[in-house]
């Protein structure tokens, strides 16, 4: 949503994560991680951070909610509490992206100078397949 602020998370989609309930199966995770994606652009290193949750997604006959899940699953709930609001890009200026390679995700934001600070303009974060395991890091980077 644009606001006056800048731009901001649905409130609506942000609550429906708040209020959920622990998954108890597949579909509930299911549920869970498309909600989380749809906010991904207010999330820094959602893959990552999900990492946990986004597994389950890969065995769903072997579905055990770990307490791994649960922290994860706790430090979104109270992250959306108060997402950040992204500034709308200022095209007279320069754009800085920030990028994180880790062992099971990529993740980047792209920011933007004001008032001698960086402010957010957008998040983007990638599990990275099972394909992309084969590669070192530099080749991955190649891509």
């Amino acid at each position: 949503m644009i606001t006056h602020r800048g731009i901001e998370a649905n409130l609506d989609k942000c609550r429906a994560i708040i209020q959920m309930h622990s998954p108890h199966n597949v579909k509930d995770v299911q549920r869970l991680a498309g909600r989380l994606v749809s906010l991904s652009r207010f999330i820094l290193r959602l893959a990552e951070k999900a990492g946990p949750i986004f597994t389950l997604l890969r065995k769903p006959k072997n579905f055990e909610w770990t307490d791994q899940c649960e922290e994860a699953f706790k430090s979104f709930k109270t992250f959306l509490t108060t997402p950040p609001v992204l500034q709308r890009p200022n095209h007279h200026s320069d754009l800085l992206l920030y990028l994180v390679v880790g062992e099971s995700a990529i993740s980047a934001v792209m920011v933007q100078e004001r008032d001698k600070s960086q402010t957010p303009i957008y998040y983007i974060s990638r599990v990275l397949q099972d394909t992309f395991f084969s590669f070192s890091t530099n080749n991955v980077l190649d891509r």
